[in-house]
């Protein structure tokens, strides 16, 4: 692809969105993937892989502080948290805001994606690889859970679409070794795609987490280049008072963490667990 060219996604088969190239910074096309960066004057840096855009400059902090904030200001005493995926940096990035952590793993099955994204996209990370409170595990996410001994108070999964190496944390396996290692009221979250186009990815996650976990439900946001609706994320934990913390609780917690977002706010944390209707339904059929 070269500059000037029109990029277009391919998730879903009949319509779609399209981006224009200004200049495409890189692009690896193999037998396993297609892999490309580029730069667009709407976005800025948009990373796609095998034609599904991955995160884009403009609008990622959406996805990553409502991934990162809602789960940690939910718990209030988080000290340990896990991350599975999240090479770009994004995810790492706002947890590392959180000062009262003590301990911050990333599990990424390939090295070398972060580093590719320290060089691609240096303003999702902006500098949280160097904190002193992080490890990283370059390790299958499946694996690690279910084979490590340390526990963790929220576990943040930042995982790609249910197909191709994405595909195994969408499983029950996962889900049952993300409990394992959680601690009592611990919580986990995972991007669920756009409910009104992937449903099917909702209502099978739903029924999976229930074999888990004994509260499981949703959260939402808008994010631009996530289009087609609200993006879902899964919510479990055994605690159902953790998914109904107190505006003025939670505005406290904001407060005393001394955040500065540009999306969330503990307005916005209560209301993304109101779900459209046809969400609701959806689910209680499935039961």
């Amino acid at each position: 692809m070269a500059q000037n060219e029109t990029w277009y996604e391919t998730l879903h088969a009949g319509f779609g969105q399209y981006f224009s190239v200004d200049n495409v910074l890189y692009h690896e096309k193999t037998d396993h993937q297609d892999l490309i960066i580029f730069e667009n004057a709407a976005f800025g840096r948009v990373m796609a892989l095998d034609g599904v855009v991955q995160t884009t400059e403009r609008d990622e902090f959406i996805y990553h502080e409502m991934l990162t904030h809602v789960p940690l200001l939910a718990h209030g005493n988080a000290k340990k948290v896990l991350i599975i995926g999240g090479g770009d940096g994004g995810m790492l990035r706002e947890v590392c805001r959180h000062q009262a952590l003590e301990q911050i793993t990333m599990v990424e099955i390939d090295a070398g994606v972060v580093n590719f994204c320290k060089a691609y996209l240096p303003n999702h990370s902006a500098g949280a690889y160097d904190d002193p409170r992080f490890k990283l595990v370059i390790d299958d996410g499946v694996n690690f859970v279910s084979q490590t001994t340390e526990k963790f108070d929220v576990i943040i999964s930042d995982c790609t679409d249910p197909i191709g190496p994405g595909e195994s944390l969408f499983t029950s396996a996962f889900y049952e070794g993300c409990k394992r290692c959680l601690n009592e009221n611990g919580i986990f979250v995972a991007q669920n795609g756009v409910c009104f186009l992937q449903q099917e990815e909702a209502i099978t996650s739903h029924r999976k987490l229930h074999h888990s976990f004994n509260d499981v439900s949703f959260y939402q946001a808008a994010i631009p280049t996530y289009y087609g609706g609200i993006m879902t994320f899964a919510w479990a934990s055994d605690n159902p008072a953790l998914r109904e913390v107190d505006h003025a609780t939670l505005q406290a917690r904001f407060a005393a963490a001394g955040l500065a977002c540009r999306y969330y706010n503990p307005a916005i944390h209560t209301g993304s667990f109101a779900l459209p209707q046809y969400l609701l339904n959806a689910l209680s059929e499935s039961r």
